[in-house]
């Protein structure tokens, strides 16, 4: 071989190595890139870095990060992806998605990415609806170039999908952050912080959604609950139509039930919806507002409202319709001693229609039977609702004094059946994996925040398996092992309980804590910043911080306290108990009261009282006179319990009991 023919030969290798790629001879058309893929990105660092996206079957197409090029062709499937090695923590690069046409994608950086998902608490905008604490000067604050954000949108789909839909990744700053996440917001700026390093966070969460909607078909087969409707959706019968029709079916058994017993305790033998009883002796009551504002605090059961509206000759025997706004929970409603409408859902505005038969001029009388099984109560929606509307569009408001009398049921209302729950299709298994988590893979992740819990707690005692469920599918679903799996357990929220009693939201709790038995998890306690009267509390800053502790020190390896007190064993000690804990170094310590609060004690008979307590170096004693030979204890196990046991750090203890005799969520599916 002549040196000139040597000298060609390795010139053409040299050129094809620096391509990193060789015979680019047919690039793809209609070249797509998976919407995870854009400008202002973050890559997740020391991870190898998969690109993907679709093109014309059996078209090239090369990807260039940087200096760094690879090169794919798409299967007869459409679908190609490539490789990269992986970057240490850096930038910007720009990357190129190359085929018959150029697309580039600028700033895009390496660093560390987290998935943070769940129901309302983790969506909680920091601006928007969500307005959390000091939202105004936090939102003028959120200038962090090197954070990174991107939302999944709202859908759902009976089978995975691929497709990522997103308006793009955004650079964070005081425009972009109001509607993003403010808890994923507060842990990724307190990790910027730390680590100096950019912070990709991809939100993709859903108010008032189920554990079971975010895990996939494959890993709920485990569980025959699931099974028919997994069946159905994986045939294509899947059907909206039939589950609000069973829906129905069961509601109006309920009804059946429920409002048979209330006419039962003389309500319909009073005919307090008749136009001739005489209401005069009866309260009045400004309406739209829930009956606790007007200071009927803890009512739960049936009121009757009661309204005389005076008609012009013109309404004479023309029908309308008559709006009252939502009504919390379910209501009978009755014009001129007809019943003209019910429902039994408290989001539902009720529009009904009267017959022309009923109406009259001069005096037409308005009843309502409400009835309220929980919470708040009453026609509470805005006065421009409240109203009747004739057939012509004209209108009279119904907003202001009604007469009212509440109902003996109101005794009774605890021992009432439990109401069917309203069907949500984005609650249906499987779901918000398919549309909403499976399209994120494979994409390079550090680890997952979650903030979701309290749509499942009546079902607590099933929570034990499907979270732990989850966590190990998403897990498998990405392969990259047991990646960190950060989340916060359930606040403290609604009134607080006189005595110690049985408790959804506890043992929804202790749920919680059990998936700590799963490696590479951590949890943020956060019994003590929730709010009473509020299911959304406002200081996502701590709950943020919280979950970066735990990050620092499970994942980046910094020697920071993050976790408070966590029960370990009791010793029965003649009338009283101790209690180990762990993560007590510095010691136990209380806030607020010098003696521990929260704990109760009972014996063989199961019956709790509250205990006095005492903190003796890194335990806790209790005792009650009452209870001579204690065999349990609880702390903090109620909705919204009064605690107080921190360690030095400042963290809080967490719920915790002693026993595992039986909860009221057993057996609840």
């Amino acid at each position: 071989m002549t040196p000139r023919k040597l000298t060609i030969i390795v010139l053409f290798l040299i050129v094809t190595i620096l391509s990193g790629c060789s015979g680019f001879n047919h690039p793809a058309k209609q070249v797509t890139v998976s919407a995870l893929f854009g400008s202002n990105m973050v890559l997740q660092r020391g991870m190898k870095l998969p690109v993907w996206g679709t093109a014309e079957p059996g078209g090239q197409v090369r990807v260039e990060l940087g200096s760094f090029r690879k090169q794919g062709t798409a299967g007869k499937d459409g679908k190609w992806k490539v490789v990269f090695n992986p970057l240490p923590a850096g930038g910007p690069y720009t990357l190129k998605i190359i085929g018959r046409d150029t697309t580039s994608f600028r700033n895009v950086m390496v660093g560390e990415v987290w998935l943070c998902s769940g129901q309302s608490n983790m969506e909680m905008p920091l601006g928007g609806w969500g307005k959390i604490r000091n939202y105004k000067q936090e939102i003028a604050a959120a200038d962090y170039p090197t954070i990174r954000l991107f939302q999944v949108e709202k859908t759902m789909s009976t089978r995975p999908d691929s497709v990522v839909r997103s308006d793009g990744w955004k650079v964070c700053s005081p425009e972009t952050v109001p509607e993003f996440s403010a808890a994923a917001y507060f842990f990724g700026r307190n990790l910027s912080e730390k680590l100096h390093v950019p912070i990709g966070l991809i939100e993709s969460a859903w108010g008032g959604t189920v554990v079971e909607a975010w895990t996939s078909a494959a890993s709920l087969d485990t569980f025959p609950e699931f099974t028919k409707i997994l069946q159905e959706m994986k045939t294509g019968q899947f059907s909206k139509d039939r589950i609000f029709t069973v829906y129905q079916k069961k509601l109006a058994g309920w009804r059946k039930q429920v409002f048979g017993k209330i006419a039962r305790l003389g309500d319909f033998k009073a005919h307090w919806e008749s136009p001739q009883l005489d209401d005069s002796g009866w309260k009045t009551m400004r309406l739209p507002t829930f009956w606790e504002r007007a200071g009927f605090k803890n009512l739960d059961g049936v009121v009757w409202f009661r309204k005389t509206v005076t008609l012009p000759a013109s309404w004479q025997g023309k029908g309308a319709t008559l709006s009252l706004g939502p009504v919390n929970d379910a209501d009978n409603t009755y014009f001129n001693g007809m019943k003209v409408g019910g429902l039994s859902y408290h989001e539902w505005p009720r529009r009904y229609p009267i017959p022309d038969s009923l109406i009259h001029a001069g005096k037409n009388v308005i009843a309502v039977q409400v009835l309220d099984i929980g919470g708040k109560g009453g026609l509470y929606g805005k006065p421009e609702q409240l109203k009747l509307i004739s057939q012509t569009g004209a209108s009279v408001s119904l907003a202001g004094p009604w007469r009212f009398h509440i109902s003996r049921i109101a005794l009774d209302a605890k021992k009432l059946p439990r109401q069917p729950s309203v069907p949500r299709l984005s609650n249906q298994p499987s779901v918000l994996f398919n549309a909403m988590i499976a399209p994120l893979i494979p994409f390079p992740i550090r680890g997952v925040i979650w903030y979701q819990g309290e749509s499942n707690a009546d079902r607590a005692y099933q929570y034990r398996k499907l979270f732990k469920a989850l966590i190990q599918d998403w897990r498998n679903h990405w392969g990259e092992g047991d990646f960190p799996f950060l989340f916060v357990q359930l606040a403290n929220y609604m009134p607080r309980k006189p005595e110690p009693s049985e408790d959804a939201w506890a043992e929804l709790r202790e749920a919680q804590t059990m998936a700590l038995s799963l490696p590479n998890t951590g949890m943020a306690v956060t019994i003590d910043i929730g709010n009473a009267k509020d299911i959304h509390p406002k200081n996502k800053q701590e709950v943020g911080r919280r979950l970066a502790l735990i990050a620092r020190h499970l994942v980046y390896g910094d020697s920071v306290d993050y976790s408070g007190p966590m029960y370990q064993s009791m010793t029965i000690e003649g009338n009283r108990i101790r209690l180990k804990f762990s993560h007590v170094d510095g010691g136990l310590i209380t806030k607020g009261e010098n003696a521990p609060v929260g704990f109760a004690i009972a014996g063989a008979d199961h019956k709790f009282y509250w205990a006095r307590a005492k903190i003796d170096g890194p335990t806790v004693v209790v005792w009650n006179p009452n209870v001579l030979h204690p065999v349990a204890v609880r702390y903090a196990w109620a909705s919204n319990p009064k605690c107080n046991l921190y360690n030095r750090a400042g963290l809080p203890a967490s719920p915790f009991r002693t026993d595992n005799w039986d909860g009221i969520t057993k057996g609840n599916k």
